[in-house]
């Protein structure tokens, strides 16, 4: 409730209050610390050609200024005539066979270059039962994948394992 009223009270009048504030001719400066003000009368009555100079147009500067021309292009070149990027043409089915009520994904088609969760599990759980025949070249002519990240796959990620590690002797302190 109370948030409602201050929004109400900062758009009060928001529009008038805004012409007013774009009709000013020159926002005023910030007024100077005293002793501030004091050293720049000082300076501006020593050299009085100063306050001349800051408010004096520069015509070499001007002429400079013209000569800057900015030219940009627009970095993206494949866009259609709808103005929309285009969708990749390339895809291929999923070879991934499990039925599993956890995992229900109604995926049809997938693009070449990537892979599904499925079919990661599927080739790292085959390089790991036969790593001669399962090859990161194998894998990527199977699924449509690039070698290095096919090798970067096999060799990056694994499943995980579990491992018993059997407890060595130890031998025991008597007291003596």
């Amino acid at each position: 409730m109370g948030s409602n009223l201050v929004r109400g009270i900062m758009n009060f009048n928001v529009e008038s209050r805004a012409h007013r504030l774009i009709g000013k001719e020159k926002l005023a400066a910030a007024p100077l610390h005293p002793q501030t003000k004091e050293k720049v009368e000082e300076l501006i009555s020593s050299h009085p050609e100063i306050k001349e100079n800051v408010y004096k147009k520069d015509d070499e500067l001007l002429s400079r200024l013209k000569e800057v021309y900015v030219d940009s292009t627009d970095p993206s070149s494949e866009v259609n005539q709808d103005g929309l990027s285009p969708k990749p043409e390339e895809f291929r089915s999923p070879k991934h066979t499990i039925q599993n009520s956890f995992l229900n994904l109604n995926v049809d088609n997938i693009p070449k270059g990537k892979i599904s969760i499925i079919e990661v599990l599927t080739v790292l759980n085959n390089h790991k039962i036969s790593p001669h025949t399962w090859t990161s070249e194998k894998t990527a002519t199977e699924y449509s994948l690039d070698v290095k990240d096919a090798q970067a796959m096999l060799e990056y990620f694994k499943i995980f394992e579990m491992k018993i590690v059997k407890p060595e002797e130890k031998k025991e302190i008597s007291d003596k």
